[in-house]
């Protein structure tokens, strides 16, 4: 057939030239990522056999090489279809040394732990389980691994741009002779997603071509690449302030910074940035920055929308946990819907590597006396508690130091409590917190500060704190089920009594300290008979009912008390609620379903993106103050009220990434919607036109105007859809942040996936300016 015709082997010199330049292309791919001649890469280069396992009976041994691009590992398959499998690095979200992932544990021996790693996908890929024929090459292939995957990660976004288009142009030399034809270069167009006629493709390819030998090789590839990475709107901007010799002093710099930039900045600045960012050395020694060198500073975490300042951990973490909003997350044991989905210490560790810091454990007797773990009365599969806990244990604090609250949901007899609580005790040790810090009856939180590395259990407790402190011995006794229990029996998945009891073991309450959980009976009632320790969850409708008609005094309940929302039981699908609403009125544990990729996923990951990503969010002093009359819906004079004008010229976006990728000639049609969420004053969205076939450097050069009323509690999500005249727009690309983490001036906007990953090399471009309104 045709379409499987076979390259033509290669002469033995040819092959021998051949090599020679895939080892250059792997020393110039090494060296852009700052690992020239490092011995782990250069062994990740080599390859070597790993056994991929499945199962306890499948275990298969496999060649495994990296590619010298540095970012594709290739390896070899015996599906018939597929004898060689390729996946880039960009889709590994973390590399495991030792049995640290449910396969490993599951199917392979204590004694091979240092031969086994496990590589961790993002999206729903499922994981790859390896084993070497040592510990010394299983820890260089992870350190290799890591070296690149960190790397890759510090790469400025010009640099990312660059190895993406190279890579790119290697794919598109179909016969890898070092040289692009016409045709070559077409495939090329449609790779990087730009639709070109064959007029204009000619037209480039012959202004490139000075050698008139019908292909391009060499500097002739570099004028292309030139030609084709042009960004004119820099150009523009670069050559209003480039006022000393056509280049940027550093007092043109310092202009530019505190006209256009609006940053609080001064000379000494100015010239870190040229010392920092300038490659031309004759510019650097003359203290002045090139065109080069100031594309490599917009490409920079300065020129990011992100406020840098608000990256590292920068709020006070020393108030009282209920000051704060945690990242929860609901059903975290669920990898896909609540019916059938699989139950997964997967899906736990994958929520805490996204700093989630409140997790749910539904909770139910299983076989051979220990608890397990899964949605009940579904076909969701089981997970052994005793498993779950000891990943929490593991993955609690590799990206956040803060505590995590453990919420329990007890549906367990008294003996499997009882192996709950020791379970609890024996793998937490000392990082469970299970008596009140210090000596005293407390009368308020302790601070996230405080908590660093400790777990809180949320669950029921048979009596009052206080008691505990003064030894009164309390046996087991019943007590209310939880209220989200409850609400799930009341939508049918049971029926059964609503105001069901159990039986609570006291070793199980004993552990809960900060956060009990109570029904909720009103504010009043929660003000003068619960401890601030007591705390309540609402299902969303109550909630959102609650945040309508009863604002303000929700929010002073908010100021002494914990709450938890967590979505409807009728949201089988996994689907979410806007969690904005709830966060306007101080709810601070708003539980999302972390498995399901959505909109109010993204907003989620906006709004605990700053701060270092730690998981919790100091709320606005007006959520704080006892004083406070704030009220969301009824905008009264207040310190919330800061009119601001938003200003917003979406300019252009960068290497947008092709949606179907099945189909060679498919382009995307760009549009970018910029929407608002907030107080509902300032709910709104606007969107540009769309581009047709230009997902490379498409520009639209439009301006939109948001007013603005309260901008803390404010966010700002931007979307990028390719436009379906036909059918739904589909997502391209999205990023979220709150408003007073914007920088203004003009930036450069990352773009995610639905996930939340990075896309690596896209972007948009756009200016910003909040200012304050007339």
């Amino acid at each position: 057939m045709s379409c499987l015709h076979k390259r033509l082997k290669r002469t033995k010199s040819e092959e021998q030239a051949f090599q020679e330049q895939v080892k250059r292309v792997a020393q110039e791919n090494g060296k852009l990522l700052g690992l020239e001649g490092d011995p782990d890469l250069q062994f990740l280069l080599v390859g070597g056999e790993l056994i991929k396992i499945r199962s306890s009976a499948w275990k298969k041994i496999r060649f495994f090489k990296l590619q010298e691009d540095c970012k594709t590992l290739w390896y070899e398959s015996h599906n018939v279809f597929r004898r060689k499998q390729t996946f880039s690095i960009d889709d590994i979200d973390s590399v495991r040394m030792g049995r640290q992932s449910e396969g490993l544990n599951k199917h392979t021996q204590s004694s091979v732990e240092d031969q086994c790693f496990s590589i961790i996908f993002k999206g729903r890929k499922k994981n790859l389980d390896l084993m070497a024929a040592n510990g010394e090459e299983a820890k260089q292939w992870v350190n290799g691994l890591d070296k690149i995957m960190s790397n890759m990660l510090n790469l400025s976004r010009q640099q990312k741009s660059e190895h993406w288009i190279i890579n790119c142009m290697r794919k598109a030399d179909k016969n890898e002779d070092n040289k692009m034809t016409l045709k070559e270069l077409k495939h090329f167009l449609r790779q990087v997603n730009i639709e070109v006629d064959d007029t204009y493709a000619a037209e480039i390819f012959k202004k490139c071509d000075e050698s008139n030998s019908g292909t391009l090789e060499g500097s002739e590839i570099k004028h292309f690449y030139d030609l084709l990475t042009y960004r004119e709107e820099i150009d523009v901007i670069y050559g209003n302030y480039a006022r000393t010799d056509g280049q940027m002093s550093s007092r043109d710099l310092l202009n530019f910074l505190l006209t256009e930039q609006r940053e609080e900045v001064s000379m000494e600045d100015a010239l870190k940035l040229i010392e920092k960012h300038e490659v031309d050395e004759t510019a650097k020694q003359k203290k002045r920055m090139s065109k080069d060198g100031f594309l490599m500073y917009m490409h920079h975490e300065e020129g990011s929308i992100l406020n840098p300042a608000h990256k590292p951990v920068y709020q006070d973490m020393h108030q009282p946990l209920n000051h704060y909003y945690i990242s929860s997350s609901h059903n975290t044991y669920l990898m896909a819907d609540q019916l059938k989905g699989p139950s997964s210490t997967e899906a736990y560790i994958k929520a805490l590597m996204k700093s989630c810091r409140c997790v749910e454990l539904d909770c139910w007797d299983g076989a051979n006396g220990e608890p397990v773990i899964y949605h009940g009365y579904t076909l969701t599969s089981k997970v052994l508690f005793r498993d779950v806990i000891k990943a929490i244990k593991d993955f609690a604090f590799k990206t956040s130091d803060y505590p995590v609250i453990l919420s329990l949901e007890n549906h367990c007899t008294v003996d499997q409590q009882k192996l709950m609580a020791h379970h609890l005790i024996s793998i937490l040790a000392d990082a469970l917190v299970s008596k009140p810090l210090g000596n005293t009856m407390p009368t308020n939180f302790p601070s996230p500060e405080e908590l660093k590395g400790k777990f809180l259990i949320k669950g029921k407790r048979l009596n009052k704190l206080d008691a505990a402190l003064n030894n009164n011995v309390v046996e087991e006794d019943t007590v209310s089920e939880e209220d989200e229990a409850a609400d799930c029996k009341e939508n049918g998945q049971k029926a059964k009594s609503k105001k069901s009891k159990i039986k609570l073991a006291k070793e199980l309450s004993n552990v809960v300290i900060y956060c009990k959980s109570v029904h909720f009976n009103g504010f009043e009632h929660a003000k003068e008979m619960q401890a601030f320790y007591e705390m309540s969850s609402f299902k969303e409708s109550k909630a959102v009912n609650l945040a309508q008609t009863s604002a303000t005094p929700y929010i002073h309940h908010n100021m002494d008390k914990l709450s938890r929302i967590y979505p409807a039981g009728s949201r089988t699908d996994s689907s979410n609620y806007n969690p904005v609403p709830m966060w306007n009125v101080g709810c601070q544990i708003v539980a999302l379903n972390f498995q399901t990729p959505s909109k109010e996923m993204h907003i989620n990951q906006g709004r605990f993106l700053p701060n270092g990503a730690c998981g919790y969010i100091l709320k606005p002093e007006f959520q704080r103050s006892p004083s406070s009359q704030f009220d969301p819906s009824a905008l009264s004079k207040g310190p919330w009220l800061k009119k601001k004008t938003f200003n917003v010229m979406v300019i252009s976006a960068q290497q947008l990434p092709k949606i179907n990728k099945d189909k060679q000639k498919s382009i995307v049609d760009p549009l970018v919607r910029m929407e608002i969420y907030g107080v509902p004053a300032d709910n709104a969205s606007k969107e540009t036109h769309y581009i047709d076939n230009n997902g490379f450097n498409p520009m639209w050069n439009e301006k939109f105007t948001f007013d603005i009323h309260v901008p803390e509690l404010a966010m700002l999500r931007f979307v990028v859809e390719d436009y379906d005249a036909a059918s739904h727009n589909d997502l391209i690309g999205q990023y979220c942040l709150p408003l007073t983490s914007v920088q203004n001036g003009y930036r450069h906007v990352p773009l995610l996936t639905k996930r939340g990953d990075v896309i690596c090399s896209a972007g948009l471009f756009v200016h910003l300016m909040l200012i304050d309104a007339p």
